[in-house]
């Protein structure tokens, strides 16, 4: 199984085994509700589950595509490894991959 390494805005780290296929959304929220918000559940219309990817795997993840890009300019704190936990699919290619919850989200959604 693949393991997913959440720091958390305080500096701590909690690491969790991750089902291949899930998002780190739904990983989140199966073994810690209140990890990461969510708000729209995955449906690509808040920022919510935005994280901050470690750069050695960014590049491993898929493409974002432009509606992950349009929510990810609601995002606060945004950085150049920014990505939303809903888009992530965890696979053994990211075992290990670590990423960073932001101090504080934007609950923003938009109606589409």
């Amino acid at each position: 199984m693949p393991s997913v390494i959440f720091i958390l805005p305080d500096g701590s780290k909690k690491s969790y085994e991750a089902v291949e296929g899930e998002t780190l959304l739904n990983l989140a929220h199966r073994t810690d509700p209140d990890l990461l918000e969510g708000a729209c559940e995955g449906s690509l219309a808040c920022s919510t589950c935005h994280v901050i990817v470690d750069p050695k795997f960014f590049n491993m993840l898929g493409p974002i595509s432009d509606e992950e890009n349009d929510m990810l300019d609601l995002a606060f704190g945004l950085t150049e490894t920014s990505r939303l936990g809903c888009q992530i699919k965890i696979t053994e290619d990211i075992d290990g991959i670590c990423v960073t919850i932001p101090r504080c989200t934007r609950n923003i959604s938009l109606d589409k």
